[in-house]
């Protein structure tokens, strides 16, 4: 049955409908050598005023990036051109993420909600036009797409959620949100809307199908 509560569904995309970046940041590191989790470690201190934050939404160019993480990561011991990590980015498409879309598109709004940077092909930051091509293809399904690096602002940032539900016509209590970042859900879950935590994919949709009274 369907939840009349509930009019929209906010998707995270990298992490969600794609898979973690954080993947390839753990091949990154132990390629070079590097304890594991130490990237995520950098972007951990100052979250919202750090070189990643800065780059996502659009204060940083890639030079710029690449210089202020290296600063960053030699502060904790291991200087790292931040441009090395800009083509890890891009994660693999999850074909089940993609079907549940579809069928949560037939019953309510569905918007993506992203912190992406300037590079690339699209909201994916896809490294080939062909891969490009695949994932504008996942993005003309939602209603509303948000991108930190257009509007200017991010997640956690809470006027990144209430731009959504703006473009949506919707109140934050009528939204489930997905993500894959604790700190990205806390601020959502402030405003009043559902939030979903993705680990396990299948789980996640379990979990939003029983919220939904949908098949997953």
């Amino acid at each position: 049955m369907t939840n009349t509560s509930i009019r929209a569904v906010l998707w995270d995309f990298g992490g969600v409908i794609l898979s973690s970046p954080f993947e390839a940041f753990n091949r990154y590191e132990a390629a070079h050598g590097l304890p594991r989790d130490f990237l995520r470690s950098v972007n951990a201190i100052n979250p919202l005023t750090n070189a990643w934050a800065k780059m996502e939404r659009g204060e940083l160019d890639e030079a710029g990036f690449g210089a202020a993480f290296a600063v960053e990561s030699a502060a904790l011991g291991h200087a790292v051109d931040g441009r090395d990590l800009l083509p890890l980015l891009s994660g693999e498409v999850r074909p089940r993420m993609v079907a549940a879309l579809r069928t949560v598109k037939a019953r309510y709004k569905i918007a993506c909600l992203t912190n992406n940077v300037k590079r690339g092909h699209g909201p994916g930051m896809a490294s080939t036009p062909e891969r490009a091509a695949a994932i504008a293809g996942i993005m003309a399904l939602f209603d509303v797409v948000v991108e930190s690096s257009k509007v200017g602002f991010r997640k956690p940032e809470p006027k990144f959620y209430e731009k959504a539900c703006e473009l949506l016509a919707i109140a934050p209590d009528e939204a489930v949100f997905l993500d894959d970042l604790g700190i990205n859900l806390k601020p959502a879950a402030a405003m009043g809307m559902r939030t979903i935590k993705v680990g396990d994919p299948a789980m996640a949709l379990a979990d939003l199908g029983a919220l939904l009274g949908l098949t997953l």
